[in-house]
Order: structure tokens, then sequence, then C-alpha cells
């Protein structure tokens, strides 16, 4: 090869990494002043719960609270169905500018890649976690006619006659809370799969389903009216709003399965979104813990107390709860078709 032609080469390389640095940094310029100009037009927030949930609810007051701060409209649409998927996909798909947010039950796309055969999305890779609600506590109650009183009574009921449970969603820890009890008591569950919590209390308020479970935004009215009675707390800490209901462990239930399945309602963007947006939506959900009153409403009717969670926090959450979920679904052979 001739001395010319190498140099020749050589300065071909040269070109092709400076054309690239300067694409590169032409993009980050690009993103950067996109980032200064958000928000400059209406925000979408993709529920992935049906109106009646603790999702729609936190959904809703974020937004009221965000469209104050922010100078723009702030509207949430309800996409429920498909393990959370319908929404999840919809704000994947959506171009990374922060004007498509996801507000989804956590444990959906944590389940998403073990419960579901054909994955629309990489719920790991294009969704990009922001902050995360807790739900306060998840109560599992039976219909005011339905003969139990206590946990103890509904798991002696389940080992001579299948009990027809509610489910606000195909995966759900309450899903594979009942599995597990079933194995580790004998106890028959029918499971009956709703998209979100709305329609499975009105079976439940009617007596067509004897029991469910769902967060006291739900499950309060309900409570309230006597129209079902609480048997054990599901997730969470004790409540002054249900008192002498045990939790799992407090009934003798110990393991991943009643332990370690948190829920919360996780606010995500898509993959891509520029970090400053990020950052600022973050700082944003954090805030309206203080700043918002429909928020504060909301969390003082769910009992909830936690922190908001974001970054690192968040991170070491999802590291801790996602594996679990997934691990207790392939256990329990759950899978959607």
């Amino acid at each position: 090869m001739s001395l010319d032609l190498e140099q020749s080469r050589r300065a071909m390389g040269r070109r092709d990494l400076l054309a690239l640095g300067a694409a590169a940094l032409a993009a980050h310029a690009l993103s950067a002043r996109a980032s200064e100009a958000w928000p400059a037009k209406p925000i979408r927030i993709i529920a992935g719960q049906a109106p009646g949930s603790s999702n729609d609810s936190t959904a809703r007051a974020f937004a009221d609270y965000a469209a104050q701060k922010l100078g723009v409209p702030v509207v949430v649409e309800n996409k429920p169905g498909g393990l959370g998927m319908i929404a999840a996909e919809s704000v994947a798909r959506s171009t990374p500018d922060g004007y498509t947010l996801l507000l989804s039950l956590h444990s959906q796309p944590a389940q998403a890649p073990a419960l579901l055969k054909k994955l629309p999305i990489d719920t790991d890779k294009d969704l990009l976690p922001i902050a995360a609600m807790g739900v306060g506590p998840v109560v599992a109650v039976v219909n005011k006619d339905f003969p139990v009183q206590t946990l103890e009574q509904a798991i002696a009921y389940s080992k001579k006659k299948p009990i027809n449970v509610g489910n606000y969603s195909i995966g759900s820890g309450w899903q594979l809370m009942l599995a597990q009890l079933a194995k580790d008591t004998g106890g028959q569950f029918n499971v009956v799969n709703y998209k979100g919590t709305g329609a499975m209390l009105m079976d439940l308020y009617a007596g067509t389903i004897d029991m469910g479970a769902g967060s006291l935004a739900g499950m309060g009215a309900g409570l309230d009216k006597g129209a079902v009675r609480p048997v054990v707390i599901t997730v969470g800490d004790k409540s002054r709003r249900l008192p002498g209901i045990p939790r799992w462990v407090d009934a003798g239930f110990k393991g991943p399965a009643y332990e370690d399945l948190a829920e919360c309602n996780m606010l995500f963007a898509p993959a891509g979104t520029p970090p400053e947006v990020v950052r600022r939506l973050a700082d944003l959900f954090t805030s309206s813990v203080n700043e918002s009153p429909r928020i504060k409403a909301v969390r003082e009717t769910l009992h909830e107390e936690g922190p908001i969670l974001t970054g690192d926090p968040l991170r070491q959450f999802i590291q801790r709860t996602w594996p679990s979920y997934r691990r207790l679904t392939r256990e329990l052979n759950l899978v959607v078709d």
C-alpha cells in the first residue's frame, strides 16, 4: 500500500470521527434548547388504570398541580387494560420530549416481562422512571353478605368451597399473594380479572364476587357504607383507618409473596427524555406533596405517609421489587397469552 493511500485513509477516518463528534454536539445542543423551552405546549399524562383507582386519583391531582406550576394545560387520559401495556406502549413510542408521560402501578411494568408471552415494549429500557408515590395500605375485603368475618374464617371457607375473588389487574401483587396463599393453605380462589379497581368494586358491592383488594382510595367509600368488611392488610403498615385488621405477617404468613410486593404509582417518561426535563418533573412531583391540596387529599384518603421516591432511592426500590415480582410470577407459572 502506498504512503499516500494510507495517509488518505487516515485522514478520512479523522474526518469521520470529527463528523460524528459534530453530530453528537449538535444533538446535545438541540436537546438542551428543547429542555430550556419545555414546556411550550400541553402535556398528556396517560393513566394505566381506570377512573376510581388510586392511580387515576393521583394522576389527576398531579396534573392539576403541574398545570398551575408550569403554566400549560396538563390533561389525563385513562388507557387501562393489557397489564398496563396499552398505556405503557403509547408512552414508550411517543417522542421523548417531556410532553407525554405515564402514571402506572409499578407492578405492571415489573410484571410484564414474566407474565406476557409477547411484550410490546421492553419495560426496562423503553421507559424512564421519574418518581413514585405509595398507595398506602392495600386491604383485602369481603362483601357484607359473605359469611366470614376474618382472614382465618375466609381461609377455612376456601378449603371447603371456592371464593370468587376480584383482581384489579392481571399479575398484580394481590394475584400473586392469592396464588401463594392457595399453595400454603390448600384454599380455593377463583380469580376474576378486571381492568382497574372501579369495575371490580361494582361487582364486589353487588355480591357478584365475594372478595377483592385495593387501596383505601378505592375501598374507603365501601368500608364507610358497610358494603364490604376488611379482613387483611395485604400491603403496607397497620392503619388507624383499619383498627384491629392484621397484616399478612401478623396472621402468620411470611415470605416474598407476603412481604416484598410493595405497590406504588410511578411516573415514567419515554427513554431518551432530556435529563433536565426529567429532573424538573421529579422536583415537581416531590414538591406537590407539600404544596398541592389535591395531592394531600389523595394521600390522606390513602393514609399514605411515605416519601416520594426519585433518583437513587427510586432506582434502589426498583432493583429490590421488580425481580421479586418476576421471580414469583415464574415460580407460580402465571402467563397471559
